[in-house]
């Protein structure tokens, strides 16, 4: 391992402008203007694997968008490690918020500021610049599957059928993922779990056009202030969700595992200022990081409806909208929630609005066990770099492909994350941390060391 920091150093210019490639294309899934996009960044992808040293790379299609695909295979009887990552990246709205322009990378204040800087092109390619340094220093100690994918940022809609239709294809002892963070850059971790998502669109309809307020207002139900007070029925005042058996099928943390997670080194204070609010909120008798681990959510994450132009315009509309998700804990299944919400909303609707709920994707949690011979070796390859064994957290985010992968190729996958809270992930001036980029490609080549010492 003596030649990884300086194969690091000879090239680490090389490996910025080549990441800078690929963040150049505006890669949006959700955007369907930007789908020639999608199928360039998979053609970058391929070039940069085949380039890395993969034996082959191909660009296969879904009902979707596409998955890059490529491998390089030392010895079939040495074991297999399969890079996830993904592609695509969120939209930069509101653009005006950017210090520069999302789609143009720049290094300033020892950071990449772009969309997808870390998210998930930045931590993506430390993979596959670890891996390149092994192939051309000849210690690839075993074989190396990539799955590149186009829609994780829209739930993955189309990787399960894929990963069904070319199973023999994937066939690995472990998934290697970089799509998490740690704790803090000298405070090393590794997520072990990641909490399900449902996610939903509401539509509220009152009367069948936009009507004058003076004149109807009072007697008409306006669709937005229905809206308001039906997103306000959903959390009570203790900040637990009132979906009727929501809580049903929720896997209680035990009294040690809570214990555990308040060892993570956690400062309120700073966690508050970094956000720019006074106190925090949600469930009572949970600390935030177990509020954000371990118990399920429930937010609005937009709402529109009616006049927001410039001035004034003295409108009761026709029609209200948000979108709305929930996070999930083990054991609580997405679909199940999705009829849950569906009719409980629903429901509770006065008569004078129509109320429609159109289900979006959505996901089951995944938890790692720290036991997997894997997790030892990336607490090894991270207190090698880091100088520090990493602490085991369980993220707030979800990442739905994850459990489908363990469903359908029955693989544990491991969470190697290097980004962090400050990188600004899905929000404008994205950033990643040039320390955490190379430290990344610093740590992966030792993980993959320790991992195939230990057997499969």
């Amino acid at each position: 391992m003596d030649n990884i920091k300086s194969y690091i150093e000879e090239n680490k210019e090389r490996f910025l402008e080549e990441l800078f490639e690929l963040i150049r294309i505006p890669s949006i899934s959700s955007i369907a203007a930007h789908k020639p996009d999608m199928y360039r960044a998979a053609e970058q992808w391929k070039k940069i694997l085949l380039e890395a040293g993969a034996d082959k790379a191909e660009v296969f299609e879904t009902e979707g968008n596409p998955v890059t695909y490529g491998e390089k295979i030392i010895d079939p009887a040495k074991p297999t490690v399969l890079v996830y990552s993904h592609m695509d990246v969120m939209p930069v709205d509101p653009r005006e918020l950017w210090n520069t322009d999302p789609f143009e990378p720049v290094v300033k204040d020892g950071k990449i500021w772009a969309r997808g800087a870390d998210d998930d092109k930045g931590q993506g390619f430390m993979h596959a610049k670890a891996f390149e340094l092994m192939v051309k220093t000849d210690t690839l100690p075993c074989n190396v599957k990539f799955m590149i994918e186009g829609e994780e940022e829209i739930g993955s809609p189309n990787l399960g059928a894929w990963c069904e239709a070319n199973k023999e294809m994937l066939k690995a002892d472990v998934i290697l993922v970089s799509d998490t963070g740690m704790i803090a850059p000298d405070i090393p971790s590794i997520t072990t779990g990641l909490r399900g998502l449902a996610y939903w669109e509401v539509e509220v309809t009152g009367p069948n056009r936009d009507l004058h307020s003076g004149l109807f207002g009072g007697a008409v139900a306006n669709p937005i202030n229905v809206l308001c007070g039906l997103i306000d029925k959903m959390i009570d005042e203790k900040g637990k969700i009132t979906i009727p058996g929501f809580y049903d099928d929720v896997l209680e943390a035990s009294a040690e595992e809570r214990a555990k997670l308040a060892k993570a080194p956690f400062s309120e204070e700073a966690y508050k200022e970094a956000i720019d609010v006074e106190e925090l909120a949600g469930e009572a008798g949970y600390s935030t990081n177990e509020r954000t681990g371990i118990r399920p959510s429930f937010d609005v994450c937009g709402i529109w409806g009616g006049y927001i132009g410039e001035g004034a315009k003295t409108v009761l509309p026709s029609k209200a909208h948000a979108k709305i998700s929930t996070r999930l804990v083990p054991h609580q299944q997405h679909e199940k929630i999705a009829v849950m919400f569906k009719e409980y909303f629903e429901s509770i609707a006065p008569k004078g609005v129509k109320v429609e709920v159109t289900p979006h994707h959505g996901g089951h949690s995944y938890v790692c066990p720290i036991d997997l011979p894997a997790y030892k070796a990336a607490e090894k390859a991270y207190t090698d770099v880091y100088g520090k064994e990493p602490v085991p957290v369980r993220s707030g985010g979800s990442i739905p492909i994850i459990s489908t992968f363990e469903r359908i190729l029955g693989i544990k996958s491991v969470l190697m994350g290097f980004g962090l809270e400050s990188d600004a992930i899905h929000s404008p001036n994205e950033n990643f941390p040039l320390e955490q980029f190379f430290n990344g490609i610093d740590t992966i080549p030792r993980f993959y060391q320790y991992f195939a010492e230990m057997g499969k």
